[in-house]
């Protein structure tokens, strides 16, 4: 190995030991025992953190927000890619669906909360839902069109030269090439929004996600084993679905 080769492995290294690192002492003491004379390790805390009502409501309401965020972020987004695709001024439309990862997330948690109290709508699993679709949408967006680079149009014309309308042949020809960039976004829209937190904080009201019953219980009591529990699993969760999405966009 030549030292330009040993350079820029150590390069790589350093980069992936400062990106996973940190990632290994919520492991490590989610394990701790609760005193030297109990056996170590122990898996006590992941089964204590779930006797915590506030902790599997927030549960439930980061599931429901996740899913339909999943559900609708990539059919706005594939709406979006066709607009950018066959209308006029396709760059103006991509730059105006990115301007959101452009905006300071409190700025746009704070506008947001402002907009929904002076048109009368209360904080809510709707509201939580709108923020977190404003924030994965540009993802989705960008995940959608890069699947759409690769669709070669001339399937288009010959389905059209075949009788099939436009619909037709968008349905049955370009929809399902692209399905795995449409089925990859909606993994990352999950993910992306059971991982959101500052803008859900300012405008979820009584509820509460599981990123904001972390940051809530962090500020208040500070880490705790439960605490180190949860975020472990939810490192495994997005490493886990991350991980789906790659090989759904093999396949």
């Amino acid at each position: 190995m030549t030292w330009r080769s040993w350079l820029v492995w150590s390069a790589i290294g350093a980069v992936l030991a400062l990106l996973y690192l940190p990632l290994v002492p919520p492991l490590f003491f989610s394990l701790l025992p609760e005193t030297a004379a109990e056996p170590a390790p122990t898996l006590r805390w992941y089964v204590e953190m779930w006797r915590n009502p506030l902790l599997t409501g927030a549960v439930v309401t980061s599931l429901e927000a996740a899913v339909t965020v999943a559900l609708t972020t990539p059919l706005l987004a594939l709406v979006a890619a066709i607009s950018i695709r066959e209308l006029k001024l396709p760059r103006l439309i991509l730059g105006l669906m990115l301007l959101p990862l452009l905006v300071p997330g409190i700025s746009m948690g704070i506008a947001t909360a402002f907009f929904f109290k002076q048109i009368g709508i209360a904080p809510s699993l709707g509201t939580i839902v709108i923020v977190q679709i404003l924030w994965a949408l540009p993802f989705a967006l960008l995940v959608v069109l890069t699947a759409m680079s690769t669709y070669d149009p001339v399937l288009t014309e010959a389905a059209h030269m075949s009788g099939a309308g436009r619909w037709r042949a968008f349905r049955d020809i370009e929809l399902p090439l692209i399905w795995p960039g449409v089925s990859g976004a909606a993994t990352f829209s999950f993910i992306l929004s059971f991982n959101e937190t500052v803008r859900t904080a300012l405008v979820q009201g009584p509820l509460n996600t599981v990123q904001t019953y972390i940051w809530s219980t962090y500020k208040q009591i500070g880490l705790s084993p439960t605490l180190y529990a949860l975020m472990t699993l939810l490192i495994l969760l997005t490493v886990g679905l991350s991980s789906i999405a790659v090989a759904i966009r093999r396949v």
